[in-house]
């Protein structure tokens, strides 16, 4: 065969051989491995792998081994990483304040309450702002409703008076740390164990799962259900990447995405009812649960962190979730036999 034309058939092959390498995305998050965040993640890169006919590869990186909650951000908008499931108050430092009103202390009574927020419009409109910032917004997933922990009984909101709590990067959590006369301590999720076991922060707020995927149940002798907060991901991309991706290649990730998001919600809710049952049997911590006119308490408690806020999460939003879930409670009320 004349070298000319074997340099040809080589060129070719070789042009074959790099239009079948798969396109590679990381998905980096700070969830353990065996957390439902990271069983979401399995999930959706199965179905974007089959989806897409192996035309994309999806790498995960659960626990941090990447980036930690300060550095993941930052990794995203540089293209050092292309996916990640943040929770929501991380935009908060990006100037996208209004995103800090998921932290808003019982701003949510209902996972029905929070779905007409997230799968509604006020949700897809703050997606849409995250794109000012070179993120692309593809999804809401929970995590789940939090409870406060520490090392003595926290009955009353005066408990917890002078104790350290750890807490993410949000000014309206620090707010509502405040409220109830708390030393809010900002630490990366990945540090809060050794920092519970350390005694550098006495108690921190966690959903159940978290509580027991990050063992800090070993190092919280009491917690109370409060369920005063929500914890929450958006799933996000770099957009210039995300728009860089074929038309039908994007198409399918999308449709996996939003396949994937009622099975997350779904293991979230599940393994945070089932983690409640898991601790209790450990023996390590001992729960408390509010009665009606300790919940009020803890509600009133609380009750002023809304209109600190709204100066920095912005009025007119506020008003406009409460619309959201006035609606959904009453359509619920109207359901109900």
């Amino acid at each position: 065969m004349p070298r000319t034309i074997a340099a040809l058939l080589a060129l070719c092959l070789s042009a074959v051989v790099a239009r079948a390498e798969p396109i590679v995305i990381r998905f980096s998050h700070v969830a353990a491995p065996q957390a439902h965040k990271s069983k979401a993640a399995q999930r959706f890169k199965e179905l974007a792998e089959r989806k897409t006919e192996g035309r994309v590869r999806i790498e995960l990186y659960p626990n941090s081994q990447l980036y930690k909650d300060k550095e993941e951000l930052e990794a995203l908008q540089l293209g050092a990483v292309e996916m990640l499931a943040p929770s929501l108050s991380k935009f908060g430092p990006l100037g996208l304040t209004e995103f800090e009103a998921f932290d808003i202390p019982y701003v949510f009574k209902s996972y029905a309450e929070l779905a007409a927020v997230t799968e509604g419009p006020i949700g897809a409109e703050l997606l849409a702002r995250l794109e000012s910032k070179g993120i692309k917004g593809l999804a809401y997933w929970n995590n789940g409703f939090k409870i406060l922990s520490a090392n003595r009984p926290l009955v009353a909101p005066d408990d917890v008076l002078g104790l350290k709590m750890r807490i993410q990067s949000s000014r309206v959590i620090e707010e509502q740390m405040a409220a109830i006369g708390a030393l809010p301590q900002v630490l990366a999720f990945s540090e809060a164990y050794q920092a519970l076991s350390s005694g550098v922060v006495d108690g921190t707020e966690n959903p159940p799962a978290n509580m027991l995927t990050q063992k800090m149940y070993e190092v919280q002798s009491y917690a109370t259900l409060t369920f005063h907060g929500f914890l929450g991901y958006a799933v996000i991309a770099n957009k210039r990447f995300w728009d860089g991706l074929p038309a039908d290649v994007r198409a399918a990730l999308e449709e996996a995405i939003r396949e994937t998001t009622p099975y997350a919600n779904g293991e979230a809710l599940r393994e945070n009812s089932e983690a409640l049952g898991e601790i209790r049997m450990l023996g390590t911590t001992v729960f408390h649960e509010p009665t009606e006119a300790e919940r009020a308490a803890w509600i009133a408690a609380f009750g002023g962190v809304e209109d600190i806020v709204a100066p920095r999460v912005g009025r007119e939003l506020i008003e406009r979730i409460h619309a959201a879930t006035a609606a959904a409670a009453r359509a619920a009320e109207s359901s109900s036999p």
